[in-house]
Parts: structure tokens; C-alpha cells; sequence
């Protein structure tokens, strides 16, 4: 956050540089290939249920963070509403092997821990594009189901910094407050109600009752 004390419109940083969102872009390009190559196009709704999830677990957290420069609120909310997405996700990902022979990897295995590793050392689209078209389906949906999980915990340690920073620094409108408060305080009231600080006169007259000066001290002849 910024130190400035006259500063309430503070941008979170690009969005891009955030890992969560360039895990997020690899599980949406990942699913998009899943899609295309292992879901039937017609008459399936899980396909526009996995693209809208996928979607929107990217979007939400671009726009949450662009959002946080003016609501601390919306950005959390949207987020929340990327982890909730990509949580739908994980479950379509899932049914989809359980109905292909329950071949969700176990937590524990060497398939998973592999997975695990490689994914977290990458987090652009191109190598997951590889994996892909190298890979059958159920080794995509479980890197696939992987990279969510990886991706919900970043998600979590997100909102907890977006958390901290709400405690530390308050809403907008409490910033807008202090940021107020700071600005008179240092440029004083007489900034407001004339210059070099005679608030209270009219700068028309010379002697701050309101009154015209009765007093020309050198006066025409």
C-alpha cells in the first residue's frame, strides 16, 4: 500500500503478474482443449457449464483486482465468486472420471505428487498446451484437477491479503476521511478561505471585518 497519506485511490497491482491469475489462464485454455477434444458439442450442458466456470474463475479475479482500487468489498466478493467457479469446475472434472472408470488420482500417489511439482514450477498456457497434446484425457482432467486445487489455495492467501489490508487501511470511504483530514491539516484552513493563510478576511478588504478600508495611506491628490 501506498505511505502517502493524501493517497485513497491505491491500484492493487496488474493482475497479470498475480499467479493465481496465470494458473487460472492455464486451467481455462486447458479446459477449452478438453472441451473441444472430449465432450460431445451437442446436447451436453456440462460443456457450457465448464466454459462459463472456467471463465469466470479467470475474469473475476482480473476484474477483482482492477475493482480493489475503489472497494476493497468488491474486490473480495469477486474473488470469492473465481474460487466458487473454479470449484464448480473441479466437480465437472470429476464426475467426468468418475463416469470413465473412477480414475481420480489419489493425493498421495506418485502420478499426483509428479503433478503436483511440475505444476507448481509452470504457470504459462503453452507448456499446459503441450500436456495436452501429449497426454489422454484422464491425465489432462487430473493436471486439470491439480492445477485447481493449486489455484484455490492461492485464491485463499489472496483474500487473506486482501483481508489485512481492509483491517489495516479501512474502506474507501473511511480512506477518503483521513485523506481529507491530511490534506487540511497540512495546508491549513486559511488555504480554503483566502491566501497566505487570513481565513476569515475578504481579500477585497483590507481590514477582515467585512468592511472597506477607511484608510488610504497614500491617497491621490
Amino acid at each position: 500500500m501506498s505511505t502517502d497519506n493524501n493517497s485513497f485511490l491505491t491500484p492493487k497491482g496488474d493482475y497479470k503478474k498475480l499467479i493465481a491469475f496465470q494458473k487460472s489462464e492455464c486451467i481455462y485454455d486447458m479446459t477449452h482443449y478438453f472441451i473441444e477434444h472430449y465432450l460431445p458439442q451437442i446436447g451436453d450442458r456440462t460443456v457450457d457449464q465448464m466454459k462459463q466456470a472456467a471463465r469466470s474463475g479467470k475474469q473475476n479475479i482480473a476484474e477483482g483486482n482492477e475493482t480493489g482500487t475503489t472497494s476493497t468489498e468488491a474486490c473480495i466478493k469477486l474473488v470469492n465468486v473465481a474460487k466458487a467457479s473454479l470449484k464448480e469446475l473441479q466437480e465437472d472434472y470429476e464426475d467426468y472420471l468418475r463416469n470413465h472408470g473412477n480414475k481420480i488420482w489419489d493425493v498421495n500417489s506418485q502420478q499426483c505428487r509428479n503433478a503436483r511439482e511440475w505444476c507448481r514450477q509452470h504457470s504459462k498456457p503453452s507448456d499446459y498446451m503441450r500436456v495436452c497434446e501429449l497426454r489422454d484425457d484422464i491425465t489432462v482432467a487430473n493436471v486439470a484437477l491439480v492445477m485447481i486445487h493449486q489455484t484455490d489455495y492461492l485464491l485463499k492467501r489472496l483474500l487473506e491479503r486482501y483481508k489485512a489490508e481492509f483491517l489495516q487501511n479501512g474502506g474507501i470511504k473511511e480512506q477518503m476521511s483521513a485523506a481529507r483530514r491530511n490534506w487540511r491539516e497540512e495546508h491549513g484552513m486559511g488555504y480554503l478561505n483566502g491566501r497566505n493563510g487570513n481565513y476569515g478576511k475578504n481579500e477585497n478588504n483590507g481590514n477582515g471585518n467585512g468592511n472597506p478600508s477607511t484608510t488610504n495611506s497614500n491617497p491621490k491628490k
